[in-house]
């Protein structure tokens, strides 16, 4: 991982005293588990460039945390590609440039208009170019990408979805930093910490000045937080400001003969409480409709004393479900030893309740046979197939249909036109990890599909709030068995 900073023109190398790094001298550090090195290429009156490398250590990263059992360090980029862990190494090294306070002999230098450009990659993000130009250019920026060509033995296609981007233009270097430490995890859509309200306290500390008048402001704002209740939050934290801002002004247009009037009318001024209490009803996740959804179908099966959550991460679904009457066992399968441990912890707070069937946590794998999950009675995929390469799906299927032949399957997945809801680019897709996400159309193209000569009917149906024209967010399905031979 890496970025560069250049300045050229006049008074060039002043931007070595923001920085607060001497040319001359090497700045090596370890950080969180990653060697972090600041080197100057160019450290001329009129060209200056500093460059920040970043070699992470992906064993020392997970040291001491739950990822330490994970073997997913090994296969995934996370900590090779810049993201919001990248973020975390821009802080202590360039952190005084960052917030702008160099030593006093130069802090005249902070709001100095330098002829700037920034490089920094590799970015591994889902949006497409023109909405990664649509980020940077209304700041003033120039921006130029570059795409690496790869060559597969099989057709799955040709360019990189990694790039380098680079941004030009004339603007402080501490702005130019702010701005670009809100956009990388955009870019990235990637959080390695819980997202929680010091996420807000972040953006509207380094987006002052620029990010509420942005035009990508709500996408920027959806792809740092979140969740609706964060967003939400946030929200209400800059109406708050607007009108405590308005307020003052109003106030101090006031002169003292105003006030002495006032004071002496017989009406008295009234004070609005600009922090009034919301009383909204609390907005309920999709995640959280999902697991509702889910659990209803279950409820109403005739069939369900065994019952197999695949993918079943930390194990909120399976809890769940060890509650529906008439359960008497849940399987949670999870490949991540990550999420089983958490799983664990969720599982070992139901120890001692009578009413709840505990779930057996299991390490497994669509994508290979397991005698246990043969003929049972329910299988759920919550959030599932779209996490599985296309090319590999009809694997999958198979397995479920021909050789688990489970009494109910139960699967949902994203519905692709509600991103129009969302105002996603039409090439967008929610989350960096999926592979895919169907239209209504297709996904019952499909299940029409995986059913053909499978003695199974179907019944689709869609989870969250409805759009009279996109259908609702997620789309879930409900596989029955009517008996028969398999083919």
């Amino acid at each position: 991982m890496y970025l560069t900073i250049k300045a050229t023109g006049e008074h060039a190398n002043m931007i070595s005293h923001l920085l607060a790094k001497n040319p001359h001298n090497l700045y090596d550090r370890t950080e969180k588990g990653a060697r972090v090195r600041l080197v100057y290429t160019s450290s001329e009156p009129h060209d200056t460039e500093a460059m920040l490398f970043v070699t992470p250590d992906p064993i020392e990263l997970v040291k001491g945390t739950p990822d330490h059992y994970d073997i997913t360090q090994y296969i995934n980029d996370r900590e090779l590609a810049v993201s919001s862990l990248f973020c975390s190494y821009i802080r202590p090294a360039l952190g005084t440039a960052l917030n702008g306070k160099p030593k006093a002999d130069y802090m005249n230098w902070v709001d100095y208009q330098f002829d700037l450009q920034m490089t920094f990659g590799p970015v591994a993000s889902d949006l497409p170019d023109h909405v990664v130009e649509s980020l940077f250019q209304p700041l003033g920026y120039e921006v130029q990408m570059e795409r690496g060509e790869i060559d597969y033995s099989f057709d799955l296609k040709n360019r990189s979805t990694v790039r380098h981007i680079q941004i030009s233009g004339q603007q402080t270097l501490q702005q130019m930093l702010r701005q670009i430490y809100i956009l990388i995890p955009v870019l990235d859509n990637y959080k390695h910490y819980y997202i929680n309200e010091d996420e807000i306290e972040r953006l509207r500390r380094y987006g002052e000045g620029w990010l509420s008048t942005h035009p990508q402001h709500d996408l920027m704002i959806k792809r740092s937080l979140r969740f609706a209740p964060l967003i939400k939050e946030y929200e209400q934290q800059v109406a708050n400001d607007a009108s405590m801002d308005t307020l003052s002004t109003e106030i101090s247009t006031h002169s003292v003969e105003d006030a002495t009037a006032q004071a002496d009318s017989a009406e008295p001024l009234e004070i609005i409480d600009v922090l009034e209490t919301d009383t909204e009803p609390p907005v309920v996740r999709l995640n959280e409709l999902r697991y509702r959804a889910i659990v209803e179908q279950v409820s109403l099966l005739p069939q369900r004393k065994q019952v197999i959550d695949f993918g079943a991460g930390e194990g909120k679904l399976s809890v769940r479900l060890g509650q529906i009457e008439g359960v008497e066992q849940v399987w949670a399968v999870e490949p991540s030893m990550q999420s089983q441990l958490r799983a664990i912890d969720r599982f070992a707070k139901l120890e001692g309740r009578t009413d709840d069937v505990i779930p057996v946590i299991t390490t497994g794998s669509l994508f290979y046979r397991d005698e246990r999950w043969i003929d049972q009675d329910v299988i759920i995929l919550c959030e599932v197939i779209e996490h599985i390469n296309e090319v590999r799906l009809p694997q999958v299927i198979h397995t479920l249909f021909t050789d688990y032949r489970p009494q109910t399957l139960i699967i949902t997945t994203p519905n692709r036109e509600y991103n129009e809801v969302y105002d996603m680019d039409t090439e967008e897709i929610r989350h960096a990890d999926h592979r895919f996400e169907w239209t209504r159309a297709e996904f019952e193209q499909y299940c029409t599909q995986w059913i053909q000569n499978r003695p199974y009917t179907f019944t689709i149906s869609g989870i969250g709030e409805k759009h009279e024209q996109y259908g609702q967010p997620t789309q879930m399905v409900v596989f029955h068995r009517t008996g028969g031979q398999q083919i």
